[in-house]
This record gives C-alpha cells, sequence and structure tokens, in this order.
C-alpha cells in the first residue's frame, strides 16, 4: 500500500478529521475517473478481515469439491516439475 501525506494531497484536512474521528466516508471523484474513496482505519481493518473471511470460505469449499471429485492430489515434487521451478 502506498502512503501519502496529507499535505502531498490537495485534500482538505477537515475531510481528514470528518473520516478519522467522526468515522465519515468520503467519495473523491475525479473527471471520469472511477472514484476513490477515503474511510477510517476501522472500516479497513473491517473491510480486510471481510476479505480474509470471504477468501477462507472460498478456500473451503474449493477443497471439498475437491474431495468430492474423487479426484488424486498432485504431490509437491511433480507440481515444481510441471512449473519449471
Amino acid at each position: 500500500m502506498t502512503t501519502l501525506s496529507a499535505s502531498q494531497t490537495r485534500i482538505p484536512a477537515e475531510m481528514f478529521s470528518r473520516v478519522a474521528y467522526q468515522r465519515e466516508r468520503i467519495c473523491i471523484k475525479r473527471r471520469g475517473s472511477r472514484p476513490v474513496y477515503l474511510v477510517s482505519e476501522d472500516d479497513l481493518a473491517m473491510l480486510q478481515r471481510l476479505e480474509e473471511r470471504y477468501w477462507a470460505e472460498e478456500g473451503e469449499k474449493a477443497l471439498a469439491e475437491f474431495k468430492n471429485s474423487g479426484e488424486k492430489a498432485v504431490d509437491w515434487e511433480t507440481l515444481k516439475a510441471k512449473l519449471g521451478l
């Protein structure tokens, strides 16, 4: 993740305070570009936990699907050779 100091942006200091202390989410639009958002550290941590949970559940589904398929697992040495590692 890239980190900028507030002084490196043109975003008013008040906006940072609203995000940090009032947990407001700020949408920043720029001429035809996709918007970006300022969110609090707590919101970012929550989003990261949700993402981790999502991928853990997807991994569990994939593992269950593999186990139910009856396919045989590929051993590590065979996989490395196949990938040229």
